[in-house]
C-alpha cells in the first residue's frame, strides 16, 4: 500500500507516473478495493496540494530570467483561469492538464480549503471510475 501512495503522489507532481497500473495491479493481486481508492486518493491529492504549495511562491520568481512563464503568458494565464476558475479543479485528474491547473491554483491563491476539496473530488472520483473498470474489465485476467 505505501507503494500505491507513493506511486500516486509522484503522478500528481509534474513527475511522470502510472498510479493507475498500480492500482489495477493491487486490486489484481486481491488488495481490499476501499483501502486502495482511500490510499491512492490520499496520495495523489497530497501530490496535487505541493504542485498548489508550489504555485502559490512561484509568483515571487517571476521577474527571474529562469521563470518559464513571461509576463504576457502568465496574464493569458491569470485571465484563463479568472474565466473557468477554482472549477477547473474539476479536472485536475487528467493527464497534461491536471498538473498545470493545480500549480494556477496556487499561483492565484485559490483558498486551501477549496483546493482540497476540489481535487480531492475530482481525483476520488478518477480512482473510483479505475476501480470499476478494473472489476469489470480485469476480473477473469486477475485469476
Amino acid at each position: 500500500m505505501l507503494s500505491l501512495f507513493v506511486v500516486a503522489l509522484v503522478s500528481a507532481t509534474l513527475l511522470p507516473g502510472g498510479s493507475e497500473v498500480w492500482l489495477a495491479r493491487l486490486w489484481c493481486l486481491g488488495e481490499p478495493v476501499m483501502m486502495l481508492w482511500l490510499v491512492a486518493t490520499s496520495g495523489n491529492t497530497l501530490g496535487s496540494l505541493i504542485n498548489v504549495w508550489m504555485g502559490r511562491y512561484a509568483r515571487r520568481f517571476q521577474d527571474r530570467r529562469w521563470f518559464p512563464a513571461s509576463p504576457r503568458g502568465l496574464a493569458r494565464a491569470e485571465r484563463w483561469y479568472h474565466r473557468f476558475g477554482e472549477w477547473s479543479l474539476l479536472i485536475s485528474w487528467a493527464p497534461v492538464i491536471g498538473d498545470p491547473l493545480t500549480v494556477l491554483a496556487g499561483v492565484f491563491r485559490l483558498p486551501w480549503w477549496r483546493a482540497i476539496l476540489l481535487i480531492t473530488l475530482a481525483k476520488g472520483a478518477r480512482y473510483a471510475v479505475v476501480l470499476y473498470l478494473a472489476q469489470a474489465w480485469l476480473a477473469p485476467l486477475c485469476q
